[in-house]
């Protein structure tokens, strides 16, 4: 397992945009659309192989028959960090082994970049959100490695959960960079490098 890309969630793309870029003084790259989901999203690159995207419901697009991922359909509030994503080299066995609720494996493209995800039946994901959504990318295309690198690093990202060491016993993450704390609500916050200075995403 290998840290991905974290989600800031928000009501309209517009509004996930200048809240991240008021906190990091950086502007983010253009992402895409995803029609299976109806959501689109814009990037910023963490450095190789990591990335942050601000992600909320496409206004464009057809409404899914299928609850979409994030919780974005029951999202309200300010922009915050609402997911983290982890790679593994084999989606099938990374599901069986996660806790019941990871979802089922789903095929999923943007563009020529194609990877598939355990996507909840109710967009809900265990460990009341903070167990990370599972990817798998296909070929060597990674967004990351498309992002213009602008100085940006992860140094830590928090994550706090009631059932603390049940979470860290399901996920076999070694990542010095993350840590899952005890806390009495489910909570995510990323300590970010700028070339401005640290910055603070929750």
């Amino acid at each position: 397992m290998e840290l991905d890309h974290i989600a800031i969630a928000a009501r309209t793309l517009e509004e996930g945009t200048r809240a991240v870029e008021e906190v990091l003084g950086i502007s983010l790259a253009p992402g895409g659309r995803h029609p299976l989901m109806g959501t689109h999203n814009r990037l910023l690159s963490l450095g190789p192989g990591l990335y942050l995207e601000v992600i909320a419901i496409d206004p464009e697009a057809a409404k899914p028959a299928h609850p979409r991922w994030f919780r974005l359909d029951e999202f309200d509030g300010p922009p915050r960090l609402a997911n983290w994503v982890v790679r593994v080299p084999d989606l099938d066995a990374a599901l069986a082994a996660a806790p019941k609720g990871a979802g089922r494996p789903v095929a999923l493209e943007r563009g020529d970049l194609r990877w598939r995800m355990g996507v909840t039946e109710t967009g809900r994901l265990p460990f009341d959100d903070a167990f990370p959504a599972l990817i798998e990318w296909e070929g060597e295309a990674h967004p990351s490695a498309r992002l213009p690198d602008v100085g940006c690093r992860l140094t830590r990202l928090t994550v706090t959960h009631p059932r603390a060491e049940a979470l860290r016993a399901a996920l076999p993450l070694a990542d010095t960079r993350v840590s899952i704390v005890p806390g009495p609500d489910a909570a995510l916050m990323a300590e970010i490098a700028t070339p401005l200075g640290p910055r603070l995403l929750a």
